[in-house]
Parts: C-alpha cells; structure tokens; sequence
C-alpha cells in the first residue's frame, strides 16, 4: 500500500462493484438499439459500462449528448434492464459482508452511482444491501455522470468527507478516472469485467468484496475509524499527552 492518509468514509459503486450486472446493462443498452435501429452488439457495449447512460448512448449513435433522443434511449434501457434483466441478477461475491464489516469498523459508507435514482433502488435491493446503504449519490444528483467528478464530489458532500479522507470501492476505468479528478483513491474490484491495465491508477485491486475483506487488515483500510477512536479514548483514560484522533464516522 503507498503512504498517505488512512481514509475514514468509502464511496461505493454499485454496478460490477457490489451486483454483477455490467453485462446485463450491455444487453438491455443493444435491445433498445437495435430497435431503434442501431444495431450495436453488447460485446460492444460492454466496454462503455460504468460511464453516464446519455454519454453511453452519444457515443454509439449520430446523436449529440444534449438531444432529446438520447435522453429517451438511455430512459428506454433503464425500463428494459429493470424488467428483463434484473430479476436474475446476483450480488458480487462478499458484497454483504465486507459492507457489514465495514460499516462494524465505523467507515462512513456512501453510494456513488452513475445508476439514475429509480435504478439504484431496485439494484441495491437485488444486491441485499439496501438496509445498509442509506447515504446515496446517484447520477440523478448531479450535471455529469462518470467519468466526469460530479458523483465522486458529490457523495464526499453528502457524506462529509474530504477526499483526503475518503476512498472509492469500484470497477471500472470510469471509476478511477472520475474519483482520481475529485482527488479521491480507489481500491478496485476485477469481478465487473476489467483487467488490471484498465484499473490503472487504482491504489489496490482485488477480486471481489469477498477478496477485499480477506485481506482487510492488509489493506488501505487497515486502520478503521473506530479503533483508531478507542485508541484515543484509551490515551485519554490513561491521562496521556497524545492528542485525540478524530471520532467515528458513523
């Protein structure tokens, strides 16, 4: 791990990051397509997961970002990923229980999706960790999805967090780029679908959450906010000169 600053909150996606469901994204983005008659297999969507739907959409058709079209596009996948493809959809391996254990350590945890609001809901709870995860950002908070910055500030706001003092748990190249703009690190996750060339710029990769929490006491996170907050309580019990950390972020 490179020296700096232990992190007291994480950002977390959603997508590849805690439900396996890039792919499906991909299926339901070539559905609506090709019935609008652009015929783009989801092989080749793929790799353009993780970015904002309307960027997503821009990017494969003559249309420019701002047209309406595109907006209508990108509302029509969401539609079709939520009834076709969701219902069968699984959570990333650990994606529970590192939340779990996380959340037991005293990290402040915040969502930080380029899902729309109406997606994130269902997925969260597909993925069994709704009850878990009550701050959320989502890309209907903000002007610009990833890889733009926007998600990435605005959950540090929600969750009054300094980058300094936060990481983001991702998966995609979308990812790093927009948490590294807002000046955020990212311990990334390959279980979405990316190698580890295309997660360049992450200070960690791992599997999956299950990965993740096995090495834990390796890891970025080694050092959660609550212990270092007992530790500070014990040297004041004690009558030490030690100045006091900061309290748990809960």
């Amino acid at each position: 791990m490179p020296d700096g600053r232990t992190p007291g909150g994480v950002l977390i996606d959603v997508d590849g990051t805690l439900i396996d469901s890039n792919f499906a994204h991909a299926r339901a983005f070539a559905d609506v397509l090709a019935e609008r008659g652009f015929h783009v297999p989801a092989e080749q969507i793929f790799p353009l997961i993780g970015m904002g739907g309307s960027k997503l959409v821009a990017s494969l058709t003559e249309y420019d970002e701002d047209d309406e079209r595109v907006e209508e596009i990108a509302s029509a996948h969401g539609d079709r990923f939520l009834e076709a493809y969701l219902p069968t959809l699984q959570p990333t391996p650990g994606a529970r229980a590192l939340l779990e254990r996380l959340r037991e350590l005293g990290f402040r945890l915040v969502v930080a999706t380029s899902s729309r609001e109406e997606q994130l809901r269902a997925l969260l709870e597909r993925a069994g960790v709704a009850d878990l995860l009550p701050r959320r950002t989502s890309a209907s908070d903000v002007e610009e999805a990833k890889p733009e910055p926007d998600v990435i500030q605005e959950a540090l706001r929600e969750g009054g967090l300094e980058a300094a003092d936060a990481v983001l748990l991702g998966d995609t190249p979308y990812d790093v780029e927009a948490a590294s703009r807002a000046g955020v690190r990212t311990i990334a996750v390959r279980c979405g679908g990316w190698d580890d060339e295309k997660l360049e710029g992450s200070v960690a990769i791992y599997d999956d959450p299950a990965h993740l929490l096995r090495e834990l006491d390796q890891s970025l996170l080694a050092h959660p906010p609550r212990a270092r907050s007992d530790r500070a309580d014990r040297n004041a019990s004690a009558g030490g000169d030690t100045a006091p950390e900061a309290s748990p972020l809960t």
